[in-house]
């Protein structure tokens, strides 16, 4: 694998003199997608799915933190109202008609509200739609194979060691989530992914496109995504997969048309012409 990996960066030095259209989809760019330290909350959203969830999320806090809120309410004021020192002789009463049918139809409609605005977004995310391309992504301990399904051509995905990250564009905070090569997508254009492993389970997830998808070995799920900006983003294998789990990050780079067309054509010759650099087939569960 390390072979292959040397041989992709040759190839990669010999056709950046004759591809430089290529060479800029592959730098770094804007690092939009990553943590940051020291700060909290959502990456900012690159997708509509992502803003969905967000939002979702932003909604949900908001009716718990009501929640929470009326429960201390309620709590603070049953503990000063109804203490020994104020109610010295206690109720005797056993049942509120009234109250009990407002704990159970309250919940009822917060719930209610709650899949209203939930179950679009999961639906959204579950029906995949017509791409304008298909990827093939698979988890391998410990890295990620892409496969451009319709352009004949694939390769593998390496997390960078930190000597290597100047060269490929990035500081020493981008450690454990730059790779060496990235998936290069179009801006604007809708892309599934067809997400499987070859050993163990696996997880590919973009957190500012809000797609996460376990990598099952012998089937095959899908997600999809449609970037709406520039840049470069990042995320991680999200399952427990071993001991290198922590070790192999993934990087997305969303890049304009024109650019994207440069790259594609580079990308052909460089990867067709290093043999063993195509993901190998992985064998799906049949019923037979």
């Amino acid at each position: 694998m390390r072979t292959e990996r040397f041989l992709s960066g040759l190839a990669a030095t010999v056709l950046a003199t004759t591809v430089s259209g290529a060479a800029m989809a592959q730098q770094a760019g804007e690092l939009l997608g990553a943590p940051v330290d020291g700060k909290m909350g959502f990456q900012p959203a690159a997708t509509e799915l992502a803003r969905d969830l967000q939002g979702l999320d932003h909604l949900l806090l908001w009716i718990t933190g009501l929640i929470v809120l009326f429960v201390c309410a309620l709590m603070a004021w049953v503990m000063i109202r109804y203490n020994r020192k104020t109610n010295a002789e206690p109720q005797t009463f056993t049942h509120n008609t009234p109250i009990e049918i407002a704990w159970t139809i309250v919940p009822i409609l917060v719930l209610a509200v709650i899949g209203a605005f939930s179950l679009p977004v999961l639906f959204k995310q579950q029906e995949i739609p017509e791409g304008d391309m298909y990827i093939k992504v698979t988890g391998y301990q410990w890295y990620w194979g892409y496969e451009y399904v319709d352009e004949g051509f694939g390769f593998d995905s390496y997390k960078l060691e930190r000597d290597e990250l100047a060269e490929y564009g990035y500081d020493q905070s981008f450690y454990l989530l730059a790779t060496d090569t990235a998936v290069v997508v179009p801006v604007g254009k809708t892309v599934v992914m067809g997400v499987t492993g070859a050993d163990v389970i696996h997880s590919w997830t973009i957190p500012a496109f809000g797609v996460k998808q376990d990598a099952v070995p012998g089937r095959v799920a899908e997600l999809w995504f449609k970037a709406e900006k520039t840049g470069t983003f990042f995320g991680q294998c999200s399952e427990l997969c071993g001991k290198d789990h922590a070790f192999m990050p993934i990087t997305v780079k969303v890049v304009s048309q024109e650019d994207y067309d440069a790259w594609l054509a580079g990308a052909k010759e460089e990867f067709a012409s290093l043999e063993g650099t195509t993901p190998e087939l992985i064998q799906l569960a049949s019923v037979q």
